[in-house]
C-alpha cells in the first residue's frame, strides 16, 4: 500500500471537520423523536456518534482514563465485530444524555480537538483499537468520519433531509482503517465467523479514489499484498457505496446492478466466502 501522503491526511481532517459540523447541523434541525434505524431514535443515534467521538478524541490524546465510560479500555479489548451491537449499547446504558442541541455542540468540541491534536501527530502511529487490533492514527479519524456519514444518512432518510457523501470523502475508510487494520494486525475482531475456507482467497480492490491493493485470505487468515498477477476476485467499487454494503444499508445484488460494485475474475463465486470473514458489523 502507498504510504499517505501529508495532503492525504490533511484531507481527511478536514473532511471529518466539515462532515461532523453537516451531522451536528442536522440533528440539531430534525426531531429528536424520528425512528433513524429499527433499534434507534435519531437522539439515540445521535448520542450513539457522540459517544464514538468522546472516545476519538480520548484515543487521540492516548487517555482513556478520564472518560465517562467505566471500563472502556478493557471493553474495547473483549469487543470483536460480533459483539460491536453490545459495546454499543454498554456505551448508551452510561452515556444518558439524549437531546441532540446539547449533544451536537459535544460533536462539533470532540471533532475540533481531535483536528487541533492531530495537526502534528504521524498518521501512521500504531492506535489500539476494538479486539486486540491496532490502526493507524489515520484509521481512528477515517473510521469516526464513517460513522458520521453513515448515521448523517440513516437520520437523513428517516427526516426526510438531504444527505450526500462524496466518493473522495467515503475513499479514507477502506484506504486508511479497512487496510489499515489488516495491516497493522487485526488481533481478535474477526473471531466467531465459524470454520475458515480452506486455501488461498486473493480479491483486488480497486477503485478511482483509493491505492490499489489485494486482500490475500490465506486458510482465513488475512495480509495485505501488492497488487499482481490473476486475483481469484477483481472488485471494482465506489467508495460511498462499498462502505453502505459493508454496513448492510445497501444491499450486494443492488451495488452490483447499478454497477457501484463491479464483480470480476477468475473465481469471483470464492467472494462469499472471504466476506464471511472479513466483515463489519450492520
Amino acid at each position: 500500500m502507498a504510504p499517505l501522503t501529508r495532503d492525504t491526511w490533511t484531507a481527511t481532517r478536514g473532511y471529518l471537520v466539515r462532515t461532523g459540523d453537516r451531522f451536528a447541523e442536522l440533528a440539531e434541525a430534525v426531531d429528536p423523536h424520528a425512528r433513524a434505524t429499527a433499534d434507534w431514535s435519531v437522539a439515540d443515534t445521535v448520542a450513539h456518534v457522540a459517544t464514538l467521538t468522546r472516545i476519538g478524541a480520548a484515543l487521540v490524546d492516548s487517555d482513556l482514563d478520564g472518560l465517562p465510560f467505566p471500563g472502556v479500555g478493557r471493553l474495547m479489548d473483549a469487543t470483536i465485530v460480533d459483539t460491536v451491537a453490545d459495546f454499543n449499547e454498554v456505551l448508551l446504558q452510561q452515556f444518558t444524555e439524549r437531546d441532540p442541541r446539547v449533544l451536537a455542540p459535544m460533536v462539533r468540541a470532540d471533532i475540533d480537538q481531535i483536528r487541533r491534536a492531530t495537526e502534528t501527530m504521524d498518521p501512521d502511529r500504531a492506535v489500539p483499537w476494538l479486539g486486540g487490533s491496532e490502526v493507524p492514527l489515520a484509521g481512528v479519524l477515517a473510521h469516526l468520519l464513517n460513522e458520521l456519514q453513515i448515521h448523517g444518512r440513516d437520520i437523513a432518510r428517516a427526516t426526510r433531509s438531504p444527505w450526500t457523501v462524496p466518493a473522495r470523502e467515503a475513499a479514507p475508510f477502506f484506504e486508511s482503517f479497512l487496510v489499515g487494520v489488516t495491516r497493522y494486525g487485526y488481533g481478535r475482531l474477526l473471531d466467531g465467523h465459524g470454520p475458515a475456507p480452506k486455501g488461498r482467497i486473493t480479491v483486488e480492490f480497486r477503485s478511482g479514489h483509493t491505492t490499489p491493493v489485494t486482500m490475500a485470505m490465506n486458510d482465513g487468515f488475512v495480509t495485505i499484498e501488492e497488487p499482481g498477477g490473476a486475483p481469484d476476485v477483481r472488485l471494482g467499487f465506489d467508495p460511498t457505496t462499498l462502505n453502505l454494503v459493508l454496513f448492510g444499508r445497501v444491499s450486494r445484488p443492488r451495488a452490483v446492478l447499478t454497477g457501484k460494485v463491479t464483480v470480476r475474475g477468475r473465481r469471483p463465486w470464492v467472494l462469499p466466502a472471504f466476506l464471511r470473514i472479513v466483515r463489519l458489523p450492520s
